[in-house]
């Protein structure tokens, strides 16, 4: 792989993750509860959760995910559920603030949600499949192959660690944690939405 196509595949990579979606949720609700060390944790296990996908794809695994049904859809409803599951807490905490502020002391929570948004998200599978399929030739070996995958993985979590320094810089971080209430509020019924239009999606299939 030369210095364009690299570039190339980079800059695909982070108009992929700059695309809104439940991720940025995810990220923007962990910088809310956890301050800036939570949403670069998510940030961080998002981009892994993205790297497994294209080291997936390189062996060959992402394809049997997209071409059988039942994992696709197995896949699919299980990060509907989990989708829920954000959301319900996150409307939850509208009449348990308390609850939110004792997440502050664990580190595990949010790069687990931000890993779990990733890999919960077959569709991922599918982007990896049509992007890998256009710089992947027959003579790559081990090293362009990580170097591929860690590009994808790198791009991903540098993204959304930028997105969480941005968003945790103290005056705006402050406005944030004042609005808290509202944004929960407001992600709990994003996510809620999201979830149901996955289960729809994959249910009528």
């Amino acid at each position: 792989m030369d210095l364009t196509q690299w570039l190339t595949l980079i800059s695909i990579c982070l108009l992929g993750a700059m695309s809104p979606g439940p991720s940025l949720a995810v990220v923007l609700g962990c910088v809310v509860r956890e301050g800036r060390g939570g949403g670069l944790r998510a940030g961080v296990a998002h981009g892994a959760g993205v790297a497994l996908y294209g080291l997936l794809t390189v062996t060959g695994l992402a394809l049997l995910i997209a071409q059988t049904p039942a994992i696709y859809t197995a896949l699919q409803v299980a990060g509907a559920v989990y989708l829920l599951f954000l959301g319900g807490r996150a409307l939850y905490h509208l009449t348990q603030p308390t609850v939110a502020s004792a997440e502050t002391t664990t580190g595990s929570s949010s790069a687990w949600q931000g890993f779990l948004v990733a890999f919960l998200n077959p569709k991922l599978a599918v982007f990896m499949l049509a992007l890998f399929s256009q710089f992947l030739q027959p003579g790559f070996g081990v090293q362009e192959k990580a170097i591929m995958v860690a590009t994808v993985g790198i791009t991903d979590a540098v993204w959304y660690c930028l997105v969480a320094v941005l968003l945790s810089r103290p005056g705006f971080r402050d406005r944030l944690q004042r609005s808290a209430t509202t944004i929960d509020g407001i992600f709990g019924v994003i996510l809620i939405a999201l979830a149901l239009s996955v289960l729809y999606a994959a249910l009528r299939t």
